[in-house]
């Protein structure tokens, strides 16, 4: 199955119903994965009543330009990915979801686009950020993080031992979540183990459900 984005780049998806869905979620993996890596969770999260969007980002799996293309990419060609977000969004939107009923969850620059979309589009009022960078590709998310208005809310994950260049990625999201406006209700929660992304879903995935049922 696949969407056609507003630069007409065709983006493979998987489709999670759930019975009368209390909300919908739009999964976004990270680099060099696909959407087959939330599987399990969006099965968990069909159980709990949210439906789900898993995407491929363009260059990644059964997306245009997939499955490695990415590897070829500009800044600017990863910076347009954001328009694949866009498609989930209005995919949902089509199939009756109401705005505030929709949550993003990303991994990696999936996080940072999460982050990007959730700034950039009021209407939308929760993310859920699995190892978000301060830069990924040029996705700066601490201008973006400084946009987010009072009445939407930002859960992240990181942990102490996905070290890149020299830190680690949960000292990165300290550093940057204090960039959050003070009257935006924000949580970071950071593992001394899990890895990058994804990879932490087997343990932020029930705090993760948590933080769905309680913003619908």
């Amino acid at each position: 199955m696949t969407l056609t984005t507003s630069d007409g780049v065709n983006i493979a998806y998987d489709w999670y119903p759930a019975e009368k869905p209390a909300g919908y979620l739009v999964l976004v993996h990270m680099m060099s994965a696909a959407k087959e890596s939330w599987r399990e969770f969006a099965g968990s999260a069909a159980q709990n009543g949210f439906a789900s969007i898993a995407i491929d980002l363009r260059g990644h799996g059964q997306s245009d330009g997939g499955p490695e293309g990415y590897n070829a990419f500009s800044d600017e060609e990863h910076q347009q990915s954001i328009k694949d977000v866009e498609a989930a969004v209005e995919f949902l939107k089509q199939k009756g979801a109401e705005p505030k009923k929709i949550i993003l969850i990303g991994a990696s620059i999936g996080a940072n686009l999460a982050i990007w979309y959730l700034a950039d589009h009021s209407e939308i009022k929760r993310a859920v950020c699995l190892s978000a960078g301060e830069s990924y590709r040029g996705i700066r998310i601490v201008p973006m993080l400084a946009k987010l208005q009072p009445d939407q809310k930002l859960l992240m994950f990181a942990s102490e031992d996905d070290v890149r260049n020299g830190g680690s990625n949960a000292s990165v999201n300290t550093r940057v979540v204090s960039f959050v406006p003070a009257d935006v209700e924000k949580e970071l929660v950071i593992f001394d183990q899990g890895g990058h992304g994804t990879d932490l879903l087997p343990q932020a995935a029930s705090k993760i459900l948590e933080f769905l049922k309680s913003s619908i």
